[in-house]
């Protein structure tokens, strides 16, 4: 007799994605997965191996190897406007950072892509990069000039007295484009989907969810409160303007724009297509 497999769903430990996840953990919403949690680039990594069967991940990562993926449909972590948790905290305006060294994370490679094609292509700046953790550098004896922040710290570190020049990101892509800008992606392990592992559509799951959790936005605020930086009235303006967890005509528009400007500045290899389960 065979034993079925464990399904493992890869869940971004931010609070970004709470309203997606929360009716999946509480078992408001039941299901058979198993999830993982971990920053963006640890679920990258695991689902490039194999060893996740769905997960929320970069959509650079998809960039790098569509022909290991399928998109869930009509999910995304993206922004139409300042989204507050993906950062770039400078001493000085960044107008001024020609020559200058900026950390950044090793947890984001989407948002590390988007501030090298923002600073090459719109701002026409050169900076150095480096890469460590952003918390200890700035209590180190000699903290960054500038440094991208994401996620929680990003909403931790915003009003930091020393970095007074604040570049949240998806608005400046707004800024430049118009257009919306998308983080992240649900996607689906192409070879999972060929070994006959999933009896349905498992995006319909996470798509769920998502309704459940912004239905009952009372509910994640009450749960995001403890111990977040912002206020409660902070947190509804963050998932309810800052926040797009849809994929529409919009939202894909800006995300094949995006991947149009990294082909073209070399950033990937060509232009990936989007293919859906």
């Amino acid at each position: 007799m065979s034993v079925s497999p464990v399904l493992r769903m890869g869940r971004i430990g931010y609070l970004n994605v709470l309203p997606v996840y929360y009716p999946l953990e509480s078992g408001i919403l039941p299901h058979d997965f198993e999830i993982v949690s971990g920053p963006p680039a640890l679920l990258n990594n695991m689902m490039a191996r194999g060893d996740l069967h769905i997960s929320s991940t970069s959509c650079f990562e998809y960039a790098s190897r569509p022909e290991r993926y399928y998109l869930v449909k009509n999910l995304s972590i993206g922004s139409r406007g300042p989204v507050m948790s993906v950062l770039l905290l400078s001493r000085l305006p960044v107008e001024r950072l020609e020559g200058r060294e900026i950390l950044i994370s090793g947890e984001t490679h989407t948002s590390v892509a988007l501030l090298r094609l923002l600073l090459r292509s719109r701002y026409r700046i050169s900076a150095r990069f480096s890469t460590g953790q952003v918390t200890p550098a700035l209590h180190s004896p000699t903290p960054p000039t500038a440094f991208l922040a994401i996620g929680d710290e990003a909403l931790r570190l915003r009003n930091h007295p020393e970095y007074p020049f604040r570049l949240d990101m998806a608005e400046a892509w707004r800024e430049w484009t118009g257009l919306p800008f998308i983080f992240g992606l649900w996607v689906i392990s192409r070879e999972a989907v060929e070994n006959g592992l999933f009896a349905s559509d498992p995006g319909e799951l996470l798509r769920r969810g998502r309704d459940w959790g912004l239905a009952h936005m009372d509910v994640i605020l009450n749960l995001t409160g403890y111990g977040c930086p912002l206020s409660r009235e902070d947190l509804e303006v963050y998932y309810r303007d800052g926040l797009v967890y849809s994929l529409g005509e919009e939202e894909l528009r800006g995300l094949r724009l995006f991947y149009k400007k990294l082909a073209e500045a070399a950033m990937i290899p060509a232009v990936p297509p989007l293919r859906f389960y």
